[in-house]
């Protein structure tokens, strides 16, 4: 094993037990939750929550920190104003990594047009760009999470940010990158107003002068949440934000139609598929912040339910993964309740899918044969809707199977595509490969 490599080891065993050490309740299970799951289900344990473990950390958390506070005359600033800035230090395990980073936080607003305050880091290396603007990628991670120290203003510099590795290779060729916290400091997550945030953590970009990214050309790129965050981006810019200026958007593994998912997502499935159980549970969550009424847990969730939405308040999306896993949420609702079939909750669902509104800039979009997560039967209605509205739509399937080894898949193709974009070259002509998933009728996860 290199240094490195026991190096990182030994930051996690570390963390690990500062985290029993700083409280030793975590370290045993609560026999009080859950009370009782089906013998097919999940037996873990309450599990301790990231958030935990980056409280033992020397870096803030944004709940803990004073620098992400609202302005008193929030309300009065224009969406893309930045508030506050500060210089920081990204890192890798610990390490320092060799690059500018700066921070902004600007106004925003949520999915009811109230003004809100978030974050971006925006990154540029030591190499000079010569004869143009430098060009930007606005990377949108797959947060996922409902805490904000699973944010990546935060994690970037804890040194937890999951997704890292992805950058470097915009980062050798000159590019700057923007990171926004495209779910806000609430973490409200795969509402359209991920596209708001990004819009205008662009503008707080292009407003501080001192990154000399005024002028740049900008692509976006994200994969799974992070590219639920990119489309809604490239679907709301024409009206929320006509003044950013983007060239093209690579992104894949999208959540597109969230009644469908609702569908695929809430009922029991075996094997790996049976993963799918949990996103439900973050989404309840972290929707239930914008849309309190309409995804009130005591009125769709038994107690058992709604002990397991109070154990999702405060997760990234690792231990999300692993409480929500195997169980399904249609055998938690309430007595009478049609839990994610009511009509409240499909209408926000609805209002939150995508294809309402048609990109006009190049896309490249890309879903996995088989994802366990997002099956291509969610994906494709709304491909062609796009390709029925005449969208610059480049579209299609990879012949892979699971949700993680598609986004490593479809990276490549993503990173040499908003290349050769952002360099000047053109985005080639449209197509749709949306070929029919070989496998059985009734297969899981189709």
């Amino acid at each position: 094993m290199s240094h490195l490599k026991r190096w990182a080891a030994g930051v996690v065993v570390t963390l690990c037990a500062i985290l029993i050490v700083a409280n030793p309740a975590l370290a045993e299970a609560q026999p009080g939750f859950p009370p009782t799951f089906p013998s097919d289900q999940n037996q873990l344990p309450q599990l301790p929550s990231e958030p935990d473990i980056y409280h033992a950390l020397p870096v803030p958390s944004p709940d803990r920190d004073p620098w992400y506070a609202d302005p008193p005359n929030l309300a009065k600033l224009k969406p893309g104003t930045i508030i506050r800035t500060r210089v920081v230090q990204t890192r890798l395990l610990g390490i320092p990594v060799p690059v500018f980073s700066k921070q902004l936080l600007y106004r925003s607003n949520n999915v009811h047009m109230q003004p809100i305050a978030t974050a971006t880091t925006v990154i540029v290396p030591g190499i000079p760009w010569i004869g143009s603007p430098r060009p930007v990628i606005s990377y949108q991670e797959a947060i996922d999470s409902t805490d904000s120290s699973c944010n990546p203003s935060h994690t970037l510099q804890a040194g937890t940010f999951k997704e890292i590795a992805e950058l470097q290779y915009w980062l050798e060729q000159g590019f700057a990158i923007n990171v926004p916290d495209f779910d806000g400091k609430f973490n409200t997550w795969i509402t359209k107003d991920e596209g708001y945030m990004v819009l205008d953590s662009l503008r707080a970009m292009k407003n501080d002068r001192s990154l000399g990214l005024t002028d740049s050309g900008i692509g976006l790129y994200g994969f799974s949440g992070g590219g639920a965050g990119t489309l809604h981006t490239a679907e709301e810019r024409k009206t929320y934000a006509p003044d950013v200026q983007i060239r093209a958007a690579a992104f894949g593994g999208v959540p597109a139609n969230l009644p469908a998912l609702v569908d695929y997502a809430a009922r029991p499935e075996p094997g790996v598929t049976g993963i799918s159980s949990f996103v439900l549970w973050p989404a309840i969550t972290a929707m239930g912040r914008e849309y309190p009424q309409e995804l009130d847990p005591r009125r769709l969730l038994n107690s058992a339910g709604q002990q397991i939405v109070a154990d999702m308040q405060h997760r990234c999306v690792y231990s999300e993964a692993l409480t929500g896993m195997y169980r399904p949420i249609s055998a938690y609702y309430a007595q009478g309740s049609l839990g994610v079939n009511d009509p409240q909750v499909r209408k926000v669902m609805a209002e939150n899918s995508f294809g309402q509104k048609i990109p006009d800039i190049p896309l490249l979009w890309a879903n996995g044969l088989w994802d366990e997560l997002i099956p291509t039967s969610t994906i494709l209605p709304v491909v062609h809707k796009y390709q029925r509205a005449g969208a610059d739509l480049r579209y299609y399937t990879i012949p892979m199977v699971e949700h993680v080894a598609n986004a490593i898949a479809s990276w490549p193709p993503a990173v040499a595509w908003l290349s050769a974009v952002l360099r000047g070259l053109d985005p080639g002509p449209t197509f749709t490969v949306d070929y029919p998933a070989p496998l059985p009728a009734g297969f899981p996860g189709t």
